[in-house]
């Protein structure tokens, strides 16, 4: 507002629009509520069930379920369903009989296990540390199985016959069992055909076929084992000394 002489009256407020006669009104709450914009995001984060692009490398199985291939919800998933068979397995070897009694074998027994496999299964000491050497290749089921065979040769009685071979069957012929030895398809038929009324000589074949793959495939081994060589060695040793 003018005075009468072309003079602007103190204190008049500025043009409407303005708020000091510098940058609109608008423009400033513009800035203000700009400024105040990011600390509010800051402070309250995203809204519950609102998930961002920032969020997902800390919680992948949140935002897809497709997604949880490589999260840890997966490792743990694979741990408690490895419980139940490692369990079981320990529970099939303490199912497993124990080894013959026998003396301590000499250093000239020991020594013949060398000529010929048939002097390691001759006695007792020779199978106990032949079988305590398949059991370190997981296969100590063949050396149970011969065993077993061996025990059923011996029985008279019909009834003791039949829960003997019914027994031997479920343990180490069905496919279903963990300790199933490995028999071609022949020998198997012949078995199955004659289970309904066993004798004690049902698994004849079966058992030969068992020695042949422990004299073939794992008695070599056996010779050359750590096993053998330090029980030659600790023999020696003694007979020097006495």
């Amino acid at each position: 507002m003018r005075t009468a002489d072309g003079g602007e009256l103190a204190g008049a407020s500025p043009p409407a629009g303005r708020a000091d006669g510098g940058s609109p009104v608008g423009s400033e709450r513009t800035e203000v509520r700009k400024r105040q914009m990011p600390a509010a995001q800051e402070t309250t984060g995203p809204a519950p069930g609102q998930h961002g692009a920032g969020s997902r490398g800390s919680n992948a199985c949140c935002f897809c379920w497709c997604c949880c291939c490589s999260c840890s919800c997966l490792t743990v998933r694979n741990q408690e369903e490895q419980r139940p068979r490692r369990a079981s397995h320990e529970l099939r070897r303490e199912d497993l009989p124990t080894c013959e009694e026998s003396p301590s074998p000499t250093l000239e027994e020991v020594s013949a296990w060398a000529q010929s496999f048939d002097k390691v299964m001759l006695t007792p000491a020779g199978r106990n540390a032949f079988r305590e050497f398949l059991r370190t290749e997981f296969s100590e089921e063949n050396m149970l199985f011969w065993m077993a065979c061996e025990e059923l040769k011996k029985e008279a009685n019909k009834t003791v016959i039949e829960e003997k071979a019914r027994t031997i069957y479920e343990d180490y012929i069905s496919i279903l069992s963990p300790k199933e030895v490995s028999l071609d398809s022949r020998v198997r038929e012949v078995i199955n055909r004659n289970m309904g009324e066993p004798s004690q000589h049902i698994f004849d074949d079966a058992q030969l076929q068992i020695y042949t793959l422990m004299h073939r495939d794992s008695y070599p081994r056996f010779m050359n084992s750590a096993l053998y060589k330090d029980l030659l060695q600790s023999l020696s040793e003694k007979s020097v000394e006495a």
